[in-house]
């Protein structure tokens, strides 16, 4: 008896289908291990490393080490939810308002940007740098089950351990050690926030040598941080 072949399109289908599906259980697998075990890297970092060896930019050396969050101040947590995403406590990955904003300033032709930290953190461990709807609906995946994964805590420690602090610095305990000679677990609050203020673009601005704009934001930062009300405004999830 002749065995009747399903047609190349069902055949393609089912291909597609499968691999949509072990695309999604290794995304998901990888985010949950990344909830208690330190990331290796990041695709920035790994980005980075390629332009350096292929001489799309200059070649640096990469500074990065990974630290526990009791190794992290507690003004560090604040500065970058002071400077970045003041509603880091109560969204769910997604700051609407924000969103809402920074549509109407496009339609001013404005640019405003609106990510959160959970989406930065999504963006710097797994996606690359441009502008394309794949990228976008990727970086809603990848925040979505980070937040359902990760407890706030988490999602701020690891944002501290792999935000760019200057060409080639990633993480705040290699910035802390090339900028202040110290760990970063004993920065006050303005190094806190000096730091914080250079995150738009540490290629352009310098923490050790801050210029007029550094210093302006760092000062607004140290501001936002009071009235946010200091370390207690994070202490519930810091304590999770």
């Amino acid at each position: 008896m002749a065995v009747t072949r399903k047609p190349l399109w069902r055949r393609a289908l089912r291909a597609c289908a499968w691999l949509a599906f072990w695309l999604v259980a290794l995304s998901f697998a990888v985010v949950l291990a990344y909830r208690w075990l330190p990331p290796p890297t990041s695709a920035f970092v790994l980005a980075r490393r390629v332009d350096g060896w292929t001489g799309a930019a200059p070649a640096v050396p990469i500074r990065r080490q990974w630290v526990s969050q009791s190794r992290l101040s507690p003004e560090l947590f604040l500065a970058v939810v002071a400077a970045e995403d003041q509603r880091f406590p109560a969204h769910h990955g997604f700051d609407l308002e924000a969103i809402s904003k920074a549509l109407d300033e496009r339609e001013r032709g404005r640019v405003r940007g609106a990510s959160t930290l959970s989406q930065q953190v999504a963006k710097n461990l797994f996606l690359w740098s441009g502008r394309s709807w794949m990228r976008k609906g990727l970086e809603v995946w990848f925040t979505a089950l980070i937040e359902l994964s990760w407890p706030k805590r988490r999602i701020l420690e690891v944002y501290l351990n792999f935000a760019e602090f200057g060409d080639g610095i990633y993480g705040a305990q290699a910035a802390s050690k090339q900028f202040f000679g110290r760990d970063a677990a004993t920065l006050n609050a303005a190094q806190a926030a000096r730091l914080a203020a250079v995150l738009p673009n540490p290629k352009r601005y310098s923490a050790a040598r801050p210029g007029p704009y550094v210093l302006q934001r760092q000062r607004w930062i140290e501001r936002q941080m009071r009235q946010l009300g200091g370390r207690d405004y994070l202490a519930p999830l810091l304590a999770d």
